[in-house]
Parts: C-alpha cells; structure tokens; sequence
C-alpha cells in the first residue's frame, strides 16, 4: 500500500478528547484543550499527516514534535515554542557582548535579537564553542530534548578536528535555526550543582521511579482533606457544645441519670415497638438558678460558631440528637409552657443515648474520649506534613532521586512544627513516606523487590538508564560518554506517534548528530557481553515480577535496543492498535512466529489454540517492497483463519475484527516470549520458577475477572487482559513440558484446579468453562473449530465479534 493508499485518519477521536479536556478544570485541563484544537485544526488545515513517521509538513522525522495521547502530533515542536526565561535571559548576555564587539561578524549576528538563531549561531562562533567545551570538561549541563544535544556534538567533534563531520550535522540543522534550541540547559541556569549525567555510568546504574523535582511538585498541590477537615471541625467547635447542651439538660434531671438498660451480654434491651428501654430519672423537674440564661448563652455562641464554620453540617440536620436538644433548650428559653410531655421522654431518650455511648459528663470515661479525640485533632493535616517535605526534597537535585530517602523522612524536628502543628518527634504518615520512596535511586533489582516498580511500562521507563550506561560502555572519551548517555535517555522520552502501513518509529540513530558519532560508538566485546547480560536481567525481571503482562511496546523498544548492542539477531513484535490495524504484518511477525515454533512444536501451547507450527515453519511468501517491511501473505491467511475472518473480498471496518486477528498474531508469535527465551537460552534458568510464574498468572486472573466493572468497555478490557494472562500461563506450562517435566505440568494443573475452588461462586460459574477446556486438553482432547468441547468446555481468547461468553448478564 502507498502512501496515496493510506486511509485516512479522521478527527473523530481527537474531537471525544477535545470534549473531555473541555470538562475538566484548572490550567492542566487549558493545556489540554489547546493542544487537541492544535491537532483538529492541523488534520482539518491538511499540515498534519496523521499515520505518517513525519506527520508535520516540511519537518524531517529527527525532530522531535509534540504529541498527545493516543499518538497524534500536535503540529508542535518540543525543542521550540516560545523562548525560556534563561534563553532570553543569555540572549540579553549576548546581544550585549555583540554591541561592545567590534568584529564584522558581530553584526549579522546582532540582527537576530530577538530570535532563537542567535543563540544557536553564538554556539557556532569561536566563544559559544569555548562555552560549549566547558560544558562539555564539566559536565554542568542538562539535556530534556534530544536536539539540545546537537551543538555540544558539534563542539566535542571539532575538538577533535573532525571539520567535515561538524560540518555535515550544521547542514542538516541549519534549516531550524529560528525554530529550534539545538544548545542544552547549562545546570547554572537552574541552580542545579551537577548535571545528571555527571558521572561516568557504571556496570549496574541506578535508577528511581520518580524524579526529586516530580515528587516535591506533587506533595506542595497536596488539597486539604475535606473529610479530616470537617472531622477536626466537629471535635474541637460542636462536640464541646454539644457536651455543653448536654450537661444543662443532665442539670434537670430528678433521680439517677437516664442510660439504656442492657442485659448480661452488654446487649441494649427493647420493648416491643423495637425502642430501646431506658432507665434512670426524668429531665425537665427542676430548673437550677442561672439555667435559662446559660441556655441562652448557648444558643448565642453555637450561632456564632456556625456563622465561622461551616464544614460539619451534622449539627444543623434536625433529625440529629444536638439539634433536638438545641431545639428543646430553644423552648424552654422562650416559652417553657409548650413543652409537651412527649419532648420530655424525647430529650430523656436523648440524653441516655449519650451517656451510653460517652459517659456521663464529667465522668473518666467522656474525659478520655475527648482527650484522645482532641489529639486527633490536634495532628497536623497530611497537606501541611507534605509542604513539610517539600521544603527538604527542595535542598536536593530536582533532576535526581535519593540515595537515602530515609534521610528525609525523619520524625518533624522543633523548627518545622511552627504553622503546621503537632509536636516535635511527630513520625510522617505512611502514605507520605510512599511517595517520597518514589525517589529511591538504586539498581532496577533493588526497586522491584521493594515493590516501587508497579508495572512492565513503569519498568520500561526506567530501562533506557540501563540500555544507555551499556551503550556508552565502549565509549573512551568520558565526556562524549556522558554527553551520549545524556541524549540518550532523552531521546527514549519521545512519545511514539501513531502509524500507519507498518511505518516504523524514528531511530536514535537517525539523529544526525548523532550518526556522526558512528565510529567512536561501536561495540567492544565487553560491551556486547555486558548488553547480552542486561537483557537476560531485564527479560528475567519482568517475567518474574509481572509474568501475567504482555511486554509493553516501551520494554520491547528497550530489548530492541539491547539486543542491537548484544549483536543479537532476533524478532520482537510490537503490540498493534486494533483501531488502525490494516489487516497486515511485517515479516517480523513471520520470523517471531516461526521463533516461537521451534520452542513451542508439540506443547500443550500448540494443542490448546490449534495451531500447525509446521505450517509456519513452512512460509516462504515473503515479499520485500521498494519501502517499508517486508509481508507474508501465507502468514497473514492464517491469522485471518485462525481468528475465522476471511482477508478475501471487501469487509467492513471493526475494531473487534481486527483485534481478533492482531490476538492470532500475539498467539502465534508468543508476544516475544519464545524469541527471548530461545535467543537467551532462559528456559533453563526460568525452570525453577515456572510453576509459580503460572500459578501467578492464574491467580491474577482469579482475582481481575471477579472485580466489579463499571462499564461494559471495562469489563472487556478485564476479559482481554485475563485472556492474556492465559495465554502467558499457558506459555510457561509449555516450557515445563519441553524441558520434560510432565509431572509438574499435572502438579500445576492440580495446583490451578485447587485455587479456583477457592474463588466465589458467581466467578466460578462463568469461568468453568475455560478451566474444563483447559483440564481436557491437557489430557489430549482438541477444540472444535468453533473453540468448544462437547462437555462444554471453551478456549479463552479475549477478542470476539460477538458477546464475549465471560461477559457478566
């Protein structure tokens, strides 16, 4: 298909994005909706080419552009926009220098003032290289952009004479002078004291979830917590009148005071209408001198407090016991008379409800109830102990993490209580210790045994620090090591764009200042072994720590690139979009396929979804064309056939038509398992734990398929997921089974059956249906085409064109 070919990709999403940025509020919400009109009004205007590797006219694919959700570039540069405080600021530096020079070139460079080509060709003058040098010697610069790294390329090549390299990388660039920086932050600018990048990566870098910077930003918008608030509110303003009201009725009573009666149990006794007996004497007999004036007083100072505080509503609700009372006392202030015999037995109610539940007044027993409320009160709110935090992350890097996040999270010293409360030796709440572990920085090991890595794509970010330190392992020069690892981590922050006809995403290598350190980055042995290891860690760790998800996109882009470095042939599959899938795969898909049928001929895998390896085995189809990947039509049949669609003839669009197919593909190839586990040779090494990577699986679908769904669409994606999990879990039986260990693949099977007959009933019963097909191929029985067993047995896959046979009602 060309280009002329591609369907187009209408406005209908970004126009759903555009209405839910519209609903929301605050200056986040504004960010967002500029952007969405940004990408409505480009594919409306015909600037942007949705689906294309270079969606902005005239923009090559090496800059990096603005991209919102879903993979649509907003026409935007990340690199540009309007000047930052510190480029003006040194374009001020400049521009002042350039009017007391009286070099010639001083003024063609002053006729860009106000432009971003001033700074971009300063750096090219004899002084901004200078500069650039002692960036480069001491590290002291900061790169969020890969195009912030261009110049300092520029610079540590003439360093090394390399004039025509130099040279070739400002021919690319020049055209994007005025548009783009292509100069980094120096740290000075920002009170940084070093750069991130400036020391030499070691054989185990650290990493950390979150940035100092990131966390402190979110502990100082920390909101006040209404609930805790208006709690606060009703022990230290309403309880004490309320305990006030209470002692004047008690002052009324004649006889012991009213309690409810119990039995031996401690259990409240009832008379036949259900009311609770009460005993004791009755309110209202006598009246002690003063009463009806401290009454009165009373009623003044509740008005007053309420006309101060307003968050507790409980006290004005006229079914509740304190503004009964305050309604009797109103009464008996101004026109004692109407009081009723039946509000006499109410307040006496009332009054042996309290002392049930508190104590009498003045007794030990309400004393202590109150003292130990009021220390409640009298903790801090959790958004005060976070600004509190803040303050101390702020004498740290915000670019960084924490060596020793304990060091911060030490109990609230006597300085700091001044405007937040408590008292001295006050230990910060967990929740906010939590978030401040966020910037742990240690080896990736280290954060998922502590659990601060939460999913395959939190684990895929912080990967690019590990791909880098291995990159730049062979790189003698310390400062281009650092200067390489520095781009590249922010090369590996580029949103992916969406893509259509099997286009693939910008390389770093297609960087062109970076293309010109080709002969400096090559790889040593050592780091080829070292980039083999890494991937063997990464493929380990995320098996074991999240064995039940398929490999993000983000994580196999990270295995991609080790794999390049470990000079590994192998073929990783992205997972595809079933919204703007066109029917067809590269023969990526074909090699990953055919990876996977060496490992996988024979298994209970192959049994369980029908599959005939051989056949895959057998596919010679491929077709190369002029651009783009090279196709199998024979591997797209099967995909097709394995899903029950048909690839002949005209067929509507659907989105489950489609993710059907996509799920034959992710069947067929394993989704990267086999390929890794077959390049790597980890069958071995994962043999001690497959049988608990399975039962995880399992057990994680247990627990995701009898969670409540809010929403039809919810309760699909639980299915899909579940169905996936399945699939991994049927993965890791299969290796089992290969490496000869039937007994425990039947151990397992047992293990699986004895823990779903520990689930709930309702669950159970949608769900038989997958363990019976399971449980019978296992023991040699095969589908029918339709994916059934004549006991009623099912295979599990996650898309259908119809309703799902697992969907609830």
């Amino acid at each position: 298909m060309t280009d002329n070919e591609r369907p187009p990709v209408g406005i209908g999403y970004p126009l759903t994005m555009l209405v839910k940025a519209l609903a929301g509020e605050g200056e986040a919400s504004e960010t967002r909706v500029g952007k969405w009109r940004k990408v409505i009004r480009g594919i409306l205007s015909g600037n942007l080419q949705v689906g294309s590797r270079t969606p902005v006219l005239d923009t090559p694919p090496w800059v990096t552009l603005e991209v919102v959700h879903g993979g649509f570039a907003t026409g935007g540069y990340l690199a540009g926009g309007k000047l930052q405080p510190y480029e003006l600021k040194k374009i001020s530096s400049v521009s002042q220098a350039l009017e007391a020079s009286s070099d010639a070139s001083a003024g063609a460079l002053a006729a860009f003032k106000k432009d971003r080509r001033l700074l971009n060709l300063y750096y090219l003058s004899d002084p901004g290289l200078a500069e650039l040098q002692e960036l480069l010697a001491r590290r002291t610069y900061r790169i969020d952009v890969p195009e912030e790294s261009a110049l300092l390329v520029l610079a540590w090549l003439q360093s090394r004479g390399e004039d025509q390299r130099a040279e070739q990388v400002v021919q690319e660039i020049l055209p994007f002078f005025e548009r783009l920086r292509f100069y980094p932050l120096r740290c000075s600018d920002l009170s940084v004291p070093v750069s991130a990048a400036a020391e030499r990566p070691n054989s185990e870098p650290s990493v950390f979830v979150r940035s100092v910077g990131e966390v402190m930003r979110g502990l100082r918008s920390k909101p006040d917590n209404v609930a805790v608030s208006t709690m606060n509110e009703a022990i230290s303003v309403w309880a004490p009148l309320y305990d006030r009201c209470v002692e004047l009725f008690m002052q009324t009573v004649e006889g012991e005071l009213p309690e409810f009666q119990k039995d031996d149990d401690g259990k409240l006794l009832r008379a036949e209408n259900g009311q609770p007996l009460v005993r004791g004497g009755w309110p209202c007999k006598h009246y002690p001198h003063g009463w009806q004036e401290r009454g009165r007083q009373l009623l003044i100072d509740y008005k007053e407090a309420r006309d101060k505080h307003s968050l507790c509503g409980k006290p004005e609700k006229k079914k509740e016991n304190f503004a009964r009372l305050r309604s009797y006392l109103a009464t008996i202030c101004d026109e004692p008379a109407k009081l009723t015999g039946y509000d006499v037995g109410m307040i006496r109610k009332i009054l042996a409800a309290y002392v049930t539940a508190h104590g009498a007044p003045g007794s030990e027993r309400l004393q202590s109830l109150r003292r130990t409320q009021e220390d409640i009160a009298a903790l801090p709110l959790h958004s005060k102990l976070a600004r509190v935090l803040a303050d101390r992350l702020a004498l740290h890097p915000g670019e960084g993490g924490l060596k020793t996040p304990a060091a911060v999270l030490l109990p609230l010293a006597e300085e700091e209580i001044a405007g937040v409360g408590g008292r001295p030796g006050l230990k910060l709440p967990v929740s906010l210790a939590a978030k401040v572990e966020c910037c742990l920085e240690a080896p990736l090991p280290v954060l998922l045994s502590r659990r601060l890595v939460k999913s395959g794509e939190v684990m895929a970010a912080l990967l690019p620090a590990l791909t880098a330190a291995i990159r730049v392992s062979s790189i003698e020069d310390r400062a281009l090591a650092c200067l390489f690892q520095s781009t590249y981590q922010a090369f590996r922050k580029r949103r992916s764009l969406l893509l259509l006809n099997l286009e693939s995403q910008v390389r770093f290598e297609e960087l062109p200042w970076i293309a010109a350190l080709e002969p400096w980055v090559g790889n040593s042995q050592a780091s080829v072994e070292a980039a083999r290891r890494a991937m063997e860690q990464v493929t380990e760790l995320a098996l074991a720590n999240f064995p039940q998800t398929i490999l993000p996109n983000k994580l196999v882009r990270e295995l991609r690139a080790l794999a390049s470095a470990s000079e590994l042939r192998l073929a990783l599959v992205d997972e595809l979009a079933a919204d703007i899938f066109m029917g067809t795969f590269s023969v990526n898909f074909l090699n990953a396929a055919k990876a996977a049928a060496g490992v996988l001929r024979g298994t209970i895998y192959e049994r369980y979804y029908g599959l005939d390896y051989e056949a895959v085995l057998a596919i010679d189809d491929v077709i190369t064309p002029e651009r783009g990947p090279g196709r199998s039509a024979a591997f797209d049949n099967m995909c097709h056939e394995l899903a029950g669609t048909s690839k002949a003839g005209k067929q509507s669009w659907s989105a489950a038509r489609n993710g059907a197919i996509i799920e034959q593909a992710q069947i067929l190839t394993t989704h990267n398992l086999a390929a890794l586990v077959d390049a790597l040779s980890l069958a071995e090494a994962l043999k001690p734990q497959l049988q608990n990577l399975a039962l995880k699986c399992f057990t994680w679908i247990c627990r995701r398929l009898e969670m409540k769904c809010d929403s039809w669409r919810n309760d699909l994606h639980s299915i899909k997921n579940s169905a996936y999990a399945f699939r991994q879990m049927l993965f890791y039986l299969a290796l089992i089974e290969k490496l000869g260990e039937g007994d425990t693949v039947k151990s397992t099977l047992k293990l699986v059956e004895e823990h779903f007959e520990t689930r709930g009933g309702e669950f159970k019963a949608r769900f038989e249906p997958a363990l019976l097909g399971l449980r019978e191929v296992a023991a040699g029985s095969s589908f029918g085409e339709d994916g059934s067993l004549p006991s009623g047995g099912r295979r599990f896959l996650g898309w259908t064109t119809g309703k799902h046979w697992l969907r609830r009602g």
